[in-house]
């Protein structure tokens, strides 16, 4: 049975708790923009330098007596608003479904009927999207206007051509994916509307040398790059990209350095067997997205608009509000969980539960976890595949490692029950994904005790060599806040530039936390500078069907959003086959 579009048990309800938002709307508003009056990002500091205006400190004198004065006006009202917000939350189902009616069987359909293969891909991302008077406190302000542009942003990674070239001649390379260079880019450096592209159709070509070559039918050009060993790349077209796919047994080696897999000219590839890149787009044909700290209401309502069109299935103001559990005042929650997921298959089943052990600022947001259960569609035995998606964010305190055990330790159980009770005879699973800001690293000596949680042993991290050990060529997720716009990181090909090169890296990255009575030592000898990746996707095998194998394509880390939030997002591509035999 399908989800229910409305959180509320019928329109009537929705109807007062409508009634009561929008009484509690302007008083809120109010101290948003007096507290957003006080605190400035660092480009609107650098503005007022550069245009020598003196009447700042006026403005903000002024400006937050009129705010504060319209704030007790609409008190009253806001008072009233929230007598008939609150005790509706008891009946409230924790979070929004959007469905987009499908125009194309695609959203189901994958190839598993034919082949028995299929390819999938997840993204996740913490978008920092507080209101806008908190989220200046990350150096990130104007909330509305970076959720629209990021919805753009994703959209058009996602929507891009995803081109392969198949070489079946006795000297082949296997694949090789042209580069992002040869498609339009985007200028992140301010805010600025991007156009929405949809999926174009594919057609198939082979010639009489036995090249196969499957490209959108637009206006790309697809650039065919020589496979002998003893060629070395081309400089002539610095925009060109030869890449290899990873089931070669020859290394791919990069021209230019606009190459996504740039990294591979430091020789780190040689050392595991993981594709990975950074790119300065959102991987194509995403599957199921997610995203962190979309606390805003308005900010949830502009990505889901800007998605809707490619990802058809979207839950969002996913949490709970107010007293939780009802009746307990010693817990009330002001913001939701943050969590939201797009997905382009249909949602069959979604489940939230809200962490019960969070302290400080931490307990005023409804965090916890996300399980949901999609449809993939069917098997060649006539069978439905499914695949089951968790998405979390964690508490984010540095030194309190044992809440966020407990949490791990609540995920592992939460995730059991929901896959056991929602679990079908006549079903196959092809894949199970945990993703999110888990909000402590693999490096940091004051995250060990995290670093060895069991949950570990049920998921893969392609990541991670270890307890406290990244394979070398892992990059941190998490920037310096002070340092988001500066020309080194404020786009995506200057941010794509700088984690290529490791001395950069260790200037926007964020550092490993020292423990409290250990001195830091990092990084260790002949290893490379990684920082702080507390940005996770992992995926779990022994959940899946027995007959089903899970190999990895590529991770992939996304520089698209540059100077829009304070994380770098993480993408991950798992190939999922099917045996016939059952």
């Amino acid at each position: 049975m399908a989800l229910q579009v409305s959180p509320f048990p019928n329109g009537f309800v929705a109807g007062i708790h409508a009634v009561g938002w929008a009484f509690i709307l302007p008083c809120f508003w109010f101290l948003d923009r007096l507290i957003a009056l006080c605190k400035s990002t660092t480009p609107e500091q650098t503005q007022r330098l550069e245009k020598g205006c003196y009447l700042h400190p006026l403005k903000v004198f002024f400006g937050s007596i009129i705010f504060f004065i319209l704030f007790l006006a609409t008190a009253p009202l806001g008072f009233l608003g929230f007598m008939l917000w609150a005790p509706l939350q008891a009946c409230r189902r924790p979070f929004y479904y959007h469905r987009e009616t499908p125009s194309s069987p695609e959203e189901t359909h994958r190839g598993f009927e034919l082949v028995g293969k299929a390819s999938f891909g997840f993204a996740t991302a913490n978008l920092c999207l507080l209101p806008d008077s908190l989220a200046r406190f990350n150096n990130l302000g104007h909330t509305q206007r970076r959720a629209a542009v990021i919805g753009q942003h994703i959209v058009q990674g996602v929507c891009r051509p995803h081109i392969r070239i198949f070489i079946d001649s006795p000297s082949s390379c296997g694949t090789l994916s042209p580069s992002n260079s040869i498609l339009p880019t985007v200028n992140s450096s301010s805010y600025g509307a991007t156009d929405k592209h949809a999926q174009p159709p594919v057609s198939h070509h082979s010639d009489s040398a036995g090249v196969h070559v499957s490209i959108p039918k637009s206006n790309s050009h697809v650039v065919c790059v020589p496979c002998d060993d003893t060629e070395e790349p081309s400089t002539d077209s610095p925009s060109l990209l030869s890449n290899m796919n990873h089931h070669s047994n020859q290394q791919g080696r990069a021209g230019h350095r606009s190459a996504p897999r740039a990294l591979l000219s430091q020789g780190l590839r040689q050392q595991d067997d993981v594709p990975w890149e950074v790119s300065s787009l959102f991987p194509a044909n995403v599957d199921i997205l997610c995203l962190e700290e979309v606390f805003d209401k308005r900010a949830a309502q502009k990505l889901t608009q800007a998605l809707k069109p490619v990802f058809g299935h979207i839950l969002y103001d996913i949490g709970v509000y107010a007293c939780q559990p009802p009746c307990r005042c010693s817990s009330f929650k002001f913001f939701n969980s943050g969590l939201f997921l797009a997905s382009r298959f249909l949602v069959l089943e979604a489940q939230y539960h809200c962490f019960p052990n969070s302290r400080g600022e931490d307990a005023l947001a409804a965090k916890g976890l996300l399980s949901a259960k999609v449809l993939i569609g069917q098997n060649q035995k006539q069978k439905k595949v499914v695949g089951y998606f968790n998405c979390t964010h964690l508490h984010a305190p540095e030194g309190e490692g044992e809440i966020r055990c407990e949490q791990l330790n609540l995920v592992t159980k939460w995730i059991g029950d929901f896959q056991a009770a929602n679990k079908l005879p006549d079903e196959d699973v092809a894949f199970d994904v945990l993703c999110g800001d888990f909000n402590f690293d693999n490096c940091s000596p004051d995250d060990t005790l995290e670093q060895n949680h069991c949950l570990f042993e049920e998921y893969r991290d392609p990541c991670r060599a270890g307890p406290g050990k990244e394979k070398p060529w892992v990059i941190g997720t998490l920037l310096e806040q002070p340092t988001l716009y500066e020309d080194d990181i404020n786009t995506p090909e200057n941010l794509q530039r700088t984690l290529e090169t490791e001395d950069l890296r260790k200037r926007y990255i964020s550092p490993p936390v020292p423990g409290e009575d250990c001195p830091l030592v990092y990084p260790e000898t002949g290893q490379p500078w990684i920082g702080r990746r507390i940005d996770y996707i992992l995926y779990r095998e022994n959940s899946i069907s027995k007959h089903c194998r899970t190999e990895i394509e590529e991770v992939t880390f996304i520089t698209q959003l540059a100077g829009l939030t304070d994380h770098i997002p993480v993408g991950l591509r798992l190939n999922v086959i099917m045996d016939s035999a059952e």
